[in-house]
Parts: C-alpha cells; sequence; structure tokens
C-alpha cells in the first residue's frame, strides 16, 4: 500500500476543487469605479472610421466602469457588460454576488455597418468576431488586439487589481495574470450587445452568455457555428411584441444555437422560476402595443413594474438568466416550425 500512496495523493491534490472567492474588506461597502481606456492602456486609439474616439466635444469617451459589493458574499463570476453603462444591472448583478464590468471598445460600428450582402452569410458576424477579439476577420473593420473588447476588458480588470483591491478582481485573471480566466466570466448585452455576446460566446468558452432581446444578424448564420461555449450555457430573454422576436430574428438565433434542446420557450407570466430550465424565455406582459417599449422591456432598468410588495416582476427571471445552474437544463423539444428560418427570402 505504501507504494500507492504518492500516486493517491497526487491525485487528490489534482482533484481539488479550485480556491472560493471570500472578500475581507474592513469597510464593506458598494464600490462603483470609472477607469479610461486610453489611461489603463497607451496602445488604445480612436477609430473614428467607425464612430468610435476617445475623446469627444473635448470630454472623455473611453470611460469604463466597474462595481462590486463587498457586503455581499461573491458568486466567483464577473458580469461583462457589452453596451453603455447600466447602473441599474450592475446593481442588480452586485446584489447576486456577481462582479460587473462594462468596457469602451468599438462597438459603434453597428450604425455604419450594419449591411448584410446576399452573398455573404456571416458578414456581421465576422465584425462582431474582429470587433470583441481583434482577429483579422473582416475586410471592412480594421481593429487590432489592444482596442478589442476581449483585450480592455483584461486590462480593465488588470488595473482593478490595483485600484480596487478590496473587491478582489485578481480572481478573474489566469494563474500567470497574462489574460482572464473566461470561464468565470459572464457575458452579456442586449439587441446588439446580446448578438455581439452570442458571437463572442460561440468564439470563447465562458460561464455564461445572458442574451437580452437578441441575438440578431437575421441573415447571417454564425449562429449554427460549433460553439466553444457549451449551448447550455446560453440563455434568452424576449418580449412578444419586439420587432426582433416577431420579425422571427431572434427565435430563428436560437434554434440555430440549439436552445431548444434545453426545452420549449416558456412565458414567463405564466410559469414559476425556474422555467423548466428551458433557455428561451419570453414575456407578453402590457406595453400597450409598443414595440419599441417591448424591445428595452426586458432589461434590468431604472423603474421596472412591481408587484404589491415593491418587488420588480421580472427579479426571478433576471436572477435566473444570471445564476441559476448551467447544467440543469429542461427536455428537449422539436423546433417550433412556425419560426422562418431563411429570412434572406424577405428581402
Amino acid at each position: 500500500m505504501k507504494s500507492l500512496l504518492p500516486l493517491l495523493l497526487a491525485l487528490t491534490s489534482f482533484a481539488a476543487p479550485a480556491p472560493a472567492l471570500k472578500f475581507a474588506d474592513p469597510k464593506p461597502q458598494a464600490y462603483s469605479l470609472t477607469l479610461r481606456a486610453s489611461e489603463i492602456d497607451p496602445r488604445c486609439k480612436s477609430h473614428p472610421e467607425v464612430g468610435f474616439v476617445l475623446e469627444a466635444a473635448g470630454k472623455p469617451a473611453d470611460t469604463e466602469h466597474a462595481n462590486v459589493d463587498t457586503r455581499v458574499a461573491p458568486r466567483g463570476q464577473l458580469v461583462i457588460w457589452l453596451m453603455g453603462h447600466s447602473q441599474p444591472l450592475a446593481d442588480k448583478v452586485n446584489s447576486y454576488g456577481l462582479h460587473y464590468i462594462q468596457v469602451a471598445y468599438a462597438r459603434e460600428w453597428f450604425s455604419k455597418l450594419n449591411t448584410e450582402p446576399l452573398d455573404d452569410s456571416q458578414h456581421l458576424g465576422n465584425i462582431r468576431l474582429e470587433a470583441l477579439t481583434g482577429v483579422d476577420a473582416s475586410k471592412d473593420i480594421d481593429i487590432p488586439v489592444p482596442d478589442s473588447m476581449k483585450e480592455r476588458a483584461y486590462q480593465l480588470v488588470k488595473a482593478l487589481t490595483k485600484s480596487n483591491p478590496q473587491g478582489h478582481w485578481d480572481f478573474f485573471l489566469t494563474k500567470d495574470g497574462k489574460a482572464l480566466d473566461w470561464e468565470k466570466v459572464i457575458v452579456s448585452g442586449a439587441s446588439h450587445g446580446a448578438t455581439s455576446s452570442a458571437r463572442f460566446g460561440i468564439a470563447q468558452k465562458c460561464a455564461r452568455i445572458v442574451m437580452f432581446c437578441g441575438p440578431r444578424d437575421q441573415l447571417d448564420d454564425w449562429q449554427a457555428l460549433p460553439s466553444a461555449t457549451p449551448s447550455n450555457r446560453f440563455f434568452g430573454y424576449s418580449h412578444v411584441l419586439d420587432g426582433g422576436w416577431s420579425g422571427d430574428h431572434y427565435p430563428r438565433s436560437w434554434l440555430l444555437m440549439g436552445l431548444n434542446k434545453f426545452g420549449p420557450i416558456v412565458n414567463t407570466d405564466e410559469a414559476k422560476y425556474p422555467f423548466g430550465n428551458s433557455r428561451r424565455l419570453i414575456t407578453k406582459y402590457d406595453v400597450k402595443g409598443d414595440a419599441n417599449k417591448a424591445h428595452g422591456f426586458v432589461q434590468v432598468g431604472k423603474n421596472p413594474p412591481k408587484d404589491a410588495k415593491g418587488v420588480p416582476l421580472q427579479e426571478d427571471v433576471w436572477r435566473y438568466l444570471f445564476t441559476s445552474p448551467v447544467d440543469e437544463v429542461g427536455k428537449p423539444v422539436p423546433a417550433e416550425p412556425e419560426t422562418r428560418m431563411n429570412l434572406r427570402k424577405q428581402k
């Protein structure tokens, strides 16, 4: 037996779980920090050709945000929000024990390059991939690695380890400190940001992808590419009056991504948490027929509708999207035959 002891000890050591994140803040509090990308990393530069600049009208345009609440037990996961900073969302995910950052990167390209040529089924997806990672994926945009979302997120977290040690941001770096540990990262966004979140998750294995009112790119088919992030880690939520839903943009994307393998489309107005562990959630909440209001309704906002106790009606949905166990899934269902999968015919 003695000869087996070193082997058993080695196996035990190898199988040991990673240490859990714990705060040791002498003055626990909610931290809200801002840093400029160009001050963190001097390699950053403007890309006026796609509408992204470091300064506009004499004011910083590359401000990045970070939020953590050391009064709440940490879950050991970081949310990266791919839209403009949302304080309500930051507060919400902080209350769940999640860290939050919002990075400044060239996401403004969408207003200038949102065309979908009929002869290129991955046109927008490739632009997204380059803006997100700095990989030379598209002839229509030129974003180097220092200006990609991926690198700016890493540089921001690395800076936060020094400026806010109370938040233990170092937990989200790899052991050598040279990159983010993406399997501790939740990437999320709404609409354009939801679409970029999905595209990034397909390229980079992440802890989770949360997609509000998305993904779009209804003439592209990158959504069906083999995914680095397991498909059970993608979560979608839409209002049925959103034009992206009624136009089959989102349900089409969800099917291309294979999310029907984890349950049917679930109406969260009727079902209760955990919504059958489906990855495809919808709401039919009364927005007075306003498609624009429907588009933003699913997001965490300043004044969401609340119940008699003052709790947001969507609280359980948001908590499910960001914190439910990813390995608990619903039963597979066939693709919905009413969803139009070839929207190019509509052009």
